[in-house]
Order: structure tokens, then C-alpha cells, then sequence
């Protein structure tokens, strides 16, 4: 720190060496471990943190055993260094041991750490009401303050964490200052500022954008549309993606030479701020209050409650110090929710300047967990900050939230967090607020590098359990019956959730005795004969009666129905085949079952419950529903799911060789239909382990045809997914009901399908085994296009080998036998087929012929499916005659059709050939860039061919 303070100050330096000073003096702060004490207790300034806290961030997990007494010896050696007036007995008003923990007092000016946090506060402030020359002072202010990186030096777990996340606060703030600078026209070098940056952060899109509109407004448009061009050569080679939609729309306007551009105003990549007289315009302060309904009859908990209330800032805290986190753990049905608001309505009056409450949705059936950005929003909205003031860069939001939150006194309620990572974005920076954090997860990181106060929660205890079913059902019910209440809350595990369900059941039924609740709980067998304590819901058999028997008829109907589907979720559309009726006919239902918590919508159109609830559904259905009605639901439900993975594969392959069409649905049955490829490839992953169950389901229930046939329409997905055990057991499974049916040509038909499945799973006498077996039966039905099918499968095979020679008259005779069959189709497939062989065994030029016209045909025939393998084909044969940028093109062309159809395997294995291509004529980075980028998909598909492709990245390292 360079500038004056005022004789006796104390100053300290965190952003770059740890460094101290009184007065213009600078102090010797001792050995390497009492530094991180004191770092651990810097990045926490007037904030206290607990030996145990203190241990982890200097030591972690594995403290040594005499820690607690190092700890008590470098404090002793902080205050004499940093308070040496003090006498001995006398406490440290600089270091102090409070109840909480240690806490080091910082003056307001004295640490740069606190120092950078106002500028960027006051800058977020200045541009929100649009002067942006004092915000783009105070970032410059703000970033001045760093000499290096954070405790440069220093390590520990809490250092290294803060460390990351301070430097990528920097870099957030580094990219706001110089969307400032352009905004306000400055004449610095800030082309050659972002160079440097994107060396070191070349994956961060808003830099690239920031680069190609300082080139723009240097007058440098080419090579802003070269900057473009660059990062998206970088993202679609590193992360195969494309640039985000503002980085497409700036490449688009410096194309089109927009006028907006040119203008002294914030970047495209974030909003600008809006005029001075808007934004400083009189409006009445919002005060949001969120808190959802409390829990009626709430009780127990008192030791929690007071461990909380001991957490509240006070009136007057520290604008320097931190929020307070209180972060409430346990397992799913123990209460953590309920605790939260509770407790929140009980001090909201100490929060006068609002209360907000969020479910982050990280343990939630409901739907994925909620984005920190979508949160922030949302907090946005509750303050009505008008749309324009808010920041596009979900940094900037984050920032602007931080900043509303600053000098005021707000509680936070972060409800269900699923991590630290979904957390941390929402913390206030103001020491005056409060926040309030429950998850099943420990949260471990948020204590140990946010210091998050950890509230462990329990099962209630018996006198606890006791007092909440009297709160809920009355103490003069329970006097009578307190053998009755104990066997309860006994069934029940002192789940404060099971307890709920029980008493709102005692509560509708006032004339049931607790006894006979008791018993019901008792008397139930099978899977559903107990409360399960640790599960997500806990329930038994006669609490789903209590719900079902609330049900409307149609209702009911369904909800018995819904026990013949065999898996945990299931879409409008099949809830509609099974009940037999259109599918507006069957929301009301569907929404009436999940208001009653017998289903719960996950996401829209779409449904969940447990194996508890399908298994209870299941046996109403058996005991209420005639077997004819039940079999034609199942057989309705087999239909639907039939004949839109038949409409979906069909989009995934148009041009397959095996063609089958499956009998009419039934007349009720609304097949799901799709626009394209993507949304049929979406569909099959969504539906992927349902339709496995379904086809499982129709074997066992001797829906024969329906079996083989879904197998059949999962085979392109397999394939595009690289699913191949699971292609292998499904057909297993189709095998067996083909053969059952005693139907030739489907044995034939499956017989291929699963040598393909044998043949990506490298099990070669499998597949020669089954291709043999199919052109047996395809011979004896006079198939010719079925025989050429089985050919070309048993020359892939031969392929998987490095058997060429064996290959070719394998591939020769099925270009003979798709002709004679007139399959167009199967005819371009065996040319390119031949062409690679005669090419594998050397004769290049004929290779390129035969594949060419392969190319050609598809070309023709429209069929872009199969266009990929022939560019492949054509890449590998270019490549052996040493024309190696037309090779790199051609496999460049199957790349972006493999991507297009979503082939994840065959989109490693042409980059693999891509990057054997760039590395045969020098480009070593481009040969490395696509083998990586091969390997990432090899292993995420654990497929053998990633140890071929480490061991080429290993070689080209060495």
C-alpha cells in the first residue's frame, strides 16, 4: 500500500503479498504459518471465525494433533506484532477471542480487500444511474489495488479457494472496466490489454466480444471479423460448441457496418445504462417480503432456535464485515424447510429492508436445479430494478444484486441448495444481512471459504414428535390415546414429514381413532409395509389410501392405470394411450393426482412418482379393474410408446435396410409426432430407460410383436448414442419374442441388429455367429436386400479386424445383392462399402472411384445420413494419396454431419483420422486439438478406442 496513514493505523495488503503496515511502518508478520493465520483471518476481516473453522482453512482436514494450541500461539504472536501497546492481560482490540471464534478488527481504510469491494459497489452504483465516467474511475480505482495475486506466497485450503474466486472476481471486474472504457470512447490500448487477456482466459466469450468491438471502433473491421472467426475456430475445437447468440449478433453488425456500433455506448455483450433522469428518478422504495406460509403447529427445535437466534447481526454491525450464513443440513423429510421459514417469520422484523426467499431446486423431482442467474433474477424483479438497468452478463446481475443489497438489512432464505457453487453467487456482500441455507448436502465449502455457520438437523425427539401431533390434532385427542400416539410416532421413525401425513389424516378424519391409524400403519404388508425413515417420501400403504380415496372417479381411474407403466416417470401423452382418451381429456386428472401428491410434475407434460406409489396403483388396479380393461390399457400404452419411437427412428434414419412397419395403433392412441432429427434424438434420450422398461414389460406380458418391433425403432438411437449394451439386451430380449411368435423374418431382422450391437461392442464371433444365422434366414425368405444387409454387417466386422481381404467379397456381394433387390439406398452404402476396402488393401485410385460414385448416389437419393461414412471414406482414401488438405476437408464434411445427426462415436473416430491428417503435414496443434477432443467423447462413452488416442497425445507430448 503506498499511500499515507495516519501514525498508529493499521493497514493491511491481501491482494498480492500479505503485507502490513502502522503508520507508514511496515511489521514483520512472523513465520510462514502465522502469515496464514492471519490471511485466513484477513479474508474474513471483522468476522469471526471458530478455532475449528480456523484449523481447516490453515491445516484442512488432517490438522495436526497440537492445532489447537499452534492456533492459540500465532494469535499470541499476531497481537504482539499487531497491537504491541496492549498489556497481557488486557484483550486486543485488534485480535480478539470472542464467543464465535477469533475476530481480527479492520479499520474501514484498512485493508485493500474491503477497499476494492466499495469501488466496485460504488461503481455498479454510478452505472445504474448512468454516469459512467465515475464508475469506469472507480474500477480503475478498484483494480489499482492489486500487486499481484492473492496471499502471493502463501497456501492453504481457504487461501487457495479465495485465491480463484477473488481472481476471477478480478477478471469480471477487469472486463466491466474496459465495457466502461468503450462505452465512454477512450483512447487506451484496449486491443492490446484484451490480447493479452484472451492468452490467458481464450474460452471467456465476452473477452472476444470485447476484442472485436475495440478492433471495430479502431477501424479495424477485418480484423475484428478475423477475431470472430478465431474464437469460433477455438470454442468449436475445445468445446465443440458455437459462440454464444451476442457474440453471432456483434460478428453480424460489424458485417453489416451498424451504426450502433460506432457510437459512444455500452457494448452489445451487456445492457447500457439508461439516462441520468430515469434513473434517478423519485420512486417509492420496495420492501419485498417473500417469506412463504409457515408451518402451522410448528414446534420443538429449541436448541436449533437458539443456536440461530445467536447468529442475527445486530443493529449497527460492521459495514465492513461479512453476511452471516446459516446453513441448515439433514436428510430428506427431517423438517430443514419448515425450520427455515419458521425461524425467518420469527426475526423478519429485525430485516426491515425486505425478506427474499428462493427454492433453488437442487433435491427437488420437480425439475433440474435452478440457476444461480435465474435466482438472481428474480431478486432483481422482487427490488422492481426496471429491465433496462439490468446487466445482460449474469456476472454483471450478480454484481448489481450485490450492490442493491449493500447498507442494507435484507434476509435471504436460499431454500433446497443442491452445492456451494449454486450458492455462493447469492450471497450479499453487506455485513448487516442474513442468510438462510438449507440442503441435504453438508455444504462443506461454504463453511470452510465462506464461513457458513453449520445447523445439523435431527430427527425430532420423542417428546418433540409428541408435541407436534398434539399441535396438529388437538391435546385432548391424544390424552385418550397415548399408547396409540407412541405406536405412531414409533411407524412413523420421528420423521417430522411421516407425522404430517399422519396427523392431516387424523385431521380429515376426526371419527377414525388414533388407534385405528395405529394399526393401518401396523397391518400393511409386501413392499409397502413400513415407513421408510431415510427414504425421500416416507409412506405406507393406508397413508396413499387417504389420498386416493379424495379422488374423482376419472382420477382414481387413472392412478390405477398408472401402475401398469412400468418406470418412475411418464409424459402426458402416455398417461392419455393408457386411459384411452384424448390427451386434453387427460389433464384435469393428471393435475387433480398432483395436487393430491400421488404424481409430481417435473417439468411440463411430464410426470413422476416412486416405485411405492406405482407398486400401491398396481395392486388397486388388480383388485378394482377387470383384467380385459387392464390388458387393453397395456396394450394402448404399448401402441403409443410402439409408434412414436417407430415416427422418432424413422427421423434418425430414413434410409435403413431393414424397413419394418408395425400395425395400426389403436384408434385412441395419440402418437407423438416431430419436427426433426433433434427433437425424435431428444425424445429417445428422454424416454431411453422407460422404453428399456417397456420392452421388458411387453415381453414378460407376451406382447410379442411389440417387443421385437420397439427393439427394432431403439436401434438408431443405440447407435447415434453409442448405447450398445443396451442395443445388445434389447434385442436379446426381441430375439427370444420373435422366436416365440415363431416370425422368420424378424428372427432374420434381430439377428442383424444384434451382430451390429456385438460388432460396437468388439464381440466378433457374436457377430459372425448372428450375421450367419440372419443370412440363413434371409436366403430361405428369398430376401435379397436382407442378405446384403447381414454381408455388409459381417464385412464390418471384418473391418473391426484390419481383415480387409476377408472383407471385400463381403461388401462385393452385398452391392450385387442390393442391386438385385432394386435398394438404391443400400447399393450407395456397399459402393462406399468396396471403396474402402480396395482402398485399405492399397488400390487407392479405385477406392476414390467407387466411393465418389457412393457419394454421388446419396447425393442424389437425398440422404445425408449416410453422406458422412462416404466423406469419411473419402477423407481416409485422400489422405493415403498424400492429399491431405482435401482429406482434412473431406473429413471436416463428415464431421459436420455426424454432429448434425448426433453419431457421438463416429464423430471421435473422423477426428481421430482428422488429427492424424493435420499431423501428417506439420500442424501439430490442430492434430492435438482434435485428438483431444476425440478422447473427451471416447470417454465419456467409455469406449476401448480412448487408450489409442491417449497413447497418440502421449507420443506427439513426449
Amino acid at each position: 500500500m503506498a499511500d499515507q496513514a495516519a501514525p498508529g493505523t493499521l493497514r493491511f495488503q491481501v491482494l498480492g503479498p500479505l503485507r502490513a503496515w502502522r503508520g507508514d511502518s511496515e511489521l514483520h508478520l512472523g513465520q510462514a504459518q502465522q502469515r496464514t493465520v492471519l490471511s485466513a483471518l484477513l479474508l474474513h476481516a471483522n468476522h469471526p471465525l471458530s478455532r475449528e473453522q480456523l484449523m481447516k482453512a490453515v491445516w484442512g482436514p488432517t490438522s495436526p494433533t497440537r492445532a489447537v494450541n499452534l492456533l492459540q500461539r500465532h494469535a499470541s504472536g499476531l497481537r504482539r506484532v499487531l497491537d504491541p501497546g496492549r498489556s497481557p492481560r488486557e484483550p486486543s482490540d485488534v485480535l480478539r477471542w470472542t464467543e464465535a471464534g477469533y475476530r481480527l478488527t479492520v479499520p474501514a481504510n484498512g485493508l485493500d480487500l474491503i477497499r476494492f469491494d466499495h469501488e466496485v459497489v460504488r461503481a455498479h452504483a454510478a452505472r445504474a444511474a448512468g454516469e459512467l465516467s465515475t464508475a469506469a474511475e472507480a474500477l480503475h480505482n478498484a483494480l489499482g489495488l492489486w500487486r499481484g495475486q492473492v496471499c502471493e506466497g502463501l497456501s492453504s485450503p481457504l487461501i487457495d479457494a479465495e485465491r480463484d474466486r477473488l481472481e476471477e472476481r478480478r477478471r469480471t471486474v477487469t472486463e466491466e472496466r474496459i465495457e466502461l472504457d468503450l462505452a465512454l470512447g477512450s483512447t487506451l490500448d484496449l486491443v492490446g490489454e484484451l490480447r493479452q487477456l484472451l492468452v490467458d482466459h481464450p474460452l471467456r466469450e465476452n473477452l472476444h466480444g470485447l476484442l472485436m468491438l475495440a478492433l471495430h471502433r479502431s477501424g479495424h473491421r477485418t480484423e475484428a471479423l478475423a477475431a470472430f472467426r478465431q474464437a469460433r475456430l477455438l470454442l468449436h475445437d475445445e468445446l465443440g460448441i458455437e459462440p454464444c447468440e451476442p457474440l453471432q449478433r456483434m460478428h453480424e453488425q460489424i458485417l453489416t457496418a451498424d451504426p450502433a456500433l460506432d457510437a459512444p455506448q455500452p457494448p452489445a455483450l451487456n445492457a447500457g445504462a439508461v439516462p441520468v433522469e430515469e434513473a434517478t428518478a423519485q420512486r417509492e422504495p420496495v420492501i419485498p417480503a417473500q417469506l412463504p406460509h409457515r408451518t402451522v403447529g410448528f414446534t420443538g427445535r429449541a436448541d436449533v432456535l437458539a443456536r440461530l437466534n445467536a447468529l442475527v447481526p445486530a443493529e449497527g454491525c460492521d459495514p465492513c464485515g461479512a453476511a452471516v450464513i446459516a446453513a441448515i443440513g439433514g436428510t430428506a423429510g427431517v423438517g430443514k424447510t419448515a425450520l427455515a421459514i419458521h425461524w425467518a417469520h420469527e426475526v423478519r422484523d429485525r430485516f426491515p429492508d425486505g425478506q427474499l426467499y428462493v427454492n433453488l431446486r437442487g433435491f427437488d423431482p420437480s425439475g433440474p436445479a435452478m440457476e444461480p442467474a435465474a435466482a438472481i433474477r428474480g431478486f432483481l424483479d422482487a427490488f422492481t430494478v426496471p429491465p433496462e438497468q439490468i446487466p445482460v452478463d449474469p456476472a454483471a446481475q450478480a454484481a448489481l444484486y450485490r450492490s442493491l443489497l449493500a447498507n442494507r438489512r435484507v434476509l435471504v432464505v436460499l431454500d433446497n441448495a443442491r452445492d456451494a457453487e449454486q450458492v455462493r453467487p447469492l450471497l450479499p456482500g453487506s455485513s448487516g444481512c442474513l442468510v438462510i441455507v438449507t440442503s441435504r448436502n453438508q455444504l462443506a465449502g461454504l463453511v470452510a471459504t465462506d464461513g457458513a455457520h453449520p445447523v445439523a438437523l435431527d430427527l425430532l425427539s420423542p417428546a418433540e414428535a409428541r408435541s407436534m401431533l398434539s399441535n396438529r390434532i388437538g391435546r385432548q385427542c391424544l390424552s385418550a390415546e397415548w399408547d396409540a400416539v407412541d405406536d405412531i410416532i414409533t411407524s412413523c421413525a420421528r420423521l417430522p414429514l411421516a407425522l404430517a401425513i399422519v396427523a392431516a389424516r387424523a385431521t380429515l378424519s376426526p371419527q377414525f381413532p388414533l388407534a385405528a391409524l395405529a394399526k393401518e400403519l401396523h397391518t400393511v404388508n409386501g413392499g409397502l409395509d413400513c415407513l421408510d425413515g431415510g427414504d425421500d417420501v416416507t409412506n405406507i400403504r393406508a397413508v396413499f389410501s387417504w389420498s386416493y380415496q379424495q379422488l374423482t372417479p376419472p382420477a382414481a381411474r387413472l392412478f390405477r392405470l398408472l401402475g401398469q407403466h412400468p418406470a418412475p416417470d411418464i409424459d402426458a401423452l402416455a398417461a392419455a394411450a393408457l386411459a384411452g382418451v384424448p390427451p386434453a381429456q387427460v389433464k384435469p386428472p393428471l393435475a387433480e393426482l398432483s395436487h393430491a401428491q400421488l404424481i409430481t410434475e417435473c417439468m411440463p407434460g411430464r410426470f413422476t412418482r416412486h416405485d411405492l406409489l406405482r407398486a400401491y396403483a398396481a395392486e388397486l388396479s388388480m383388485a378394482h379393474d377387470p383384467n380385459a380393461e387392464r390388458h387393453a390399457a397395456l396394450h394402448r400404452m404399448l401402441d403409443y410408446y410402439l409408434h412414436t419411437a417407430y415416427q422418432a427412428s424413422l427421423l434418425l434414419n430414413p434410409y435403413r435396410d431393414d424397413h419394418i412397419a408395425p400395425a395400426a395403433a389403436d384408434p385412441s392412441v395419440v402418437v407423438g409426432q416431430f419436427e426433426d432429427h433433434h427433437r425424435a434424438l431428444a425424445w429417445f434420450a428422454t424416454e431411453h430407460n422407460v422404453l428399456l422398461a417397456v420392452l421388458q414389460q411387453a415381453a414378460d406380458s407376451r406382447f410379442d410383436v411389440h417387443a421385437w418391433q420397439l427393439a427394432w425403432t431403439l436401434t438408431p438411437f443405440f447407435d447415434r448414442r453409442s448405447h450398445w449394451h443396451d442395443a445388445a439386451s434389447a434385442h436379446r430380449i426381441a430375439l427370444e419374442t420373435a422366436r416365440r411368435q415363431g416370425n422368420t423374418h424378424a428372427q432374420a431382422v434381430i439377428h442383424v441388429c444384434l451382430a451390429y450391437a456385438y460388432l460396437r461392442l468388439g464381440r466378433y464371433q457374436d457377430t459372425h455367429d448372428h450375421a450367419e444365422q440372419a443370412l440363413t434366414l434371409f436366403a430361405e425368405l428369398g430376401d435379397a436386400a436382407g442378405q446384403a444387409h447381414a454381408h455388409r454387417t459381417l464385412a464390418w466386422a471384418l473391418d473391426r479386424q484390419c481383415r480387409y481381404r476377408e472383407a471385400l467379397p463381403h461388401a462385393e456381394q452385398a452391392l450385387e445383392l442390393f442391386g438385385v433387390a432394386g435398394h438404391r439406398t443400400g447399393r450407395a452404402r456397399a459402393l462406399n462399402a468396396v471403396g474402402w476396402f480396395v482402398s485399405q488393401l492399397g488400390n487407392h485410385e479405385e477406392g476414390l472411384t467407387y466411393c465418389r460414385r457412393a457419394l454421388e448416389l446419396q447425393k442424389e437419393l437425398g440422404d445425408r445420413f449416410d453422406q458422412a461414412d462416404t466423406w469419411d471414406s473419402l477423407g481416409f482414401v485422400y489422405r493415403h494419396l498424400d492429399r491431405c488438405q482435401e482429406a482434412i476437408a473431406c473429413y471436416e464434411q463428415a464431421l459436420d454431419l455426424y454432429r448434425e445427426i448426433g453419431d457421438q462415436y463416429n464423430e471421435a473416430d473422423t477426428l481421430c483420422s482428422l488429427g492424424d491428417s493435420h499431423y501428417a503435414i506439420g500442424e501439430t496443434q490442430a492434430a492435438l486439438a482434435a485428438w483431444r477432443h476425440a478422447l473427451t467423447i471416447l470417454d465419456s462413452l467409455s469406449h476401448p478406442d480412448a487408450a489409442q488416442v491417449r497413447a497418440k497425445l502421449n507420443d506427439v507430448r513426449q
